[in-house]
Formats: structure tokens, sequence, C-alpha cells
């Protein structure tokens, strides 16, 4: 019988990165360009700096992004091999070992051994990395995928209020770009908490917070320490 049910943790790896890159080129793009606003910067020196943050910030999120998930990927490949040599040369042992995850599961011990048994007849190496390492196929660290999704979606996310920057005019540009921003951020965490079944209302409220705090931060630093720049 075909198994019809849907489930969203497939969704966790893209979407992580995902949310993650257009959360932060939001927040660091519109903040940046509100800083530097609000300390009087030109128009032209507005849009530079809002430019290369978009540019600089895309970098850094793949850079982080691809040694971070790489990092847990080599974790996840040293686990398995280590894993594959002990079914190797101690098959009774790692048949035990699931046998007794079983039990402390809930089966009596006759049918643990028996699920334990059946499971490493099938795929060994695959059961006990689901059952005793917790390494999910739809779960397993992509980097290249991570680095992409919050690269590209930074580039959007810092996009969005580079280009309120662009059309405002000097008087506005502040109040424009972060009544925008906190839009932009309410929409992507209600869609980030609809696609990954939460609670929508959590979702957009816990981010646009957290937004409208770090622009009010550095509105606050342009102020105190801003120049007119000729």
């Amino acid at each position: 019988m075909r198994h019809s049910e849907f489930h969203r943790s497939h969704h966790i790896g893209w979407l992580r990165a995902a949310v993650l890159g257009a959360n932060d080129g939001i927040i660091s793009t519109s903040s940046l360009i509100i800083g530097i606003a609000t300390a009087h910067a030109t128009h032209n020196n507005i849009l530079l700096t809002g430019m290369a943050g978009l540019v600089s910030g895309s970098m850094a999120m793949a850079a982080g992004e691809y040694v971070s998930v790489s990092s847990q990927a080599d974790t996840e490949t040293a686990d398995l091999a280590r894993e594959r040599d002990e079914l190797a040369t101690q098959p009774e042992h790692e048949l035990e070992e699931l046998t007794s995850i079983y039990m402390q599961r809930g089966l009596t011990q006759g049918l643990a051994k028996q699920v334990a048994t059946q499971l490493t007849a099938k795929d060994a190496l695959a059961a006990h990395a689901r059952d005793e390492l917790g390494i999910i196929d739809a779960m397993n660290a992509r980097p290249i995928q991570a680095a992409l999704a919050s690269a590209g979606t930074f580039a959007v996310g810092a996009a969005l209020p580079l280009l309120i920057a662009f059309f405002a005019s000097d008087a506005n540009i502040v109040p424009f770009v972060a009544v925008t921003s906190l839009a932009f951020l309410a929409l992507l965490g209600g869609l980030a908490a609809k696609v990954g079944g939460a609670n929508i209302w959590i979702g957009t409220g816990r981010v646009a917070f957290w937004g409208a705090l770090a622009m009010a931060a550095t509105a606050g630093v342009g102020s105190l320490f801003g120049v007119v720049v000729a």
C-alpha cells in the first residue's frame, strides 16, 4: 500500500538556508541603508553602500553555509565509515546494538530482535544510519545546495530595500525603506511558517520584531555618529 501522508521535514535543508539568506539580505541591507542615511550620506553613497552590502553579503552567506554544511557532511561521512567498518568486523555486536535501540523505543526483546534482524538483512548500514546515528536521507547535509540557496536568497532579499532606496527621495528614504522592509520580513516569516507547517502569525511576528530591532539599532548609531558627507 502506498504511503500517501505528506510531511514537511524534507523541506528543512533548503528551507532553513533560503529563509536565513532572504532574512539576512533584507535586514542587513535595510539596516545598512538606514544607518548611513541617518548619518546624512548622499543618495549615491547610500546606493553604493547598499550594492556593496548585497554583493559581499551574498558571497559571505555562500561561503559560510558551504563551510558549515561541509563540516556537517564530513562528520556524517566519518560516522558512516566507522559504522560500515563495525558492521564488517562486529556484526553480532551491531545487531545487539540495534535490538537494544528498538527495545528502548518500546518493543519487546523478541520483536526488537526480529525487527533488527530483518532490517539488517535488507540494509544494515541504512538501519544504523537512521536509528543509531540519526542520519536521514531527506535531511542529509548538502553543502552546494545550501550555499547556492543562501547566496541567491540573500541577493533577492537585499535587492528589495535597495530598490526602494533607489526610487525614494532623500527625505523619505529612511521611513520608506523601514516600512517596506518590515512588510517584506513579515511576508517572508509568514511564507516560511506556512511552508514549514508552523503558526503563520508567530512566524510573521518573530521575523518582523528582530528586523525592526536591527533597523532601530543602526538608525541610532547613524544618528549618534553621523556626519554630513559631501
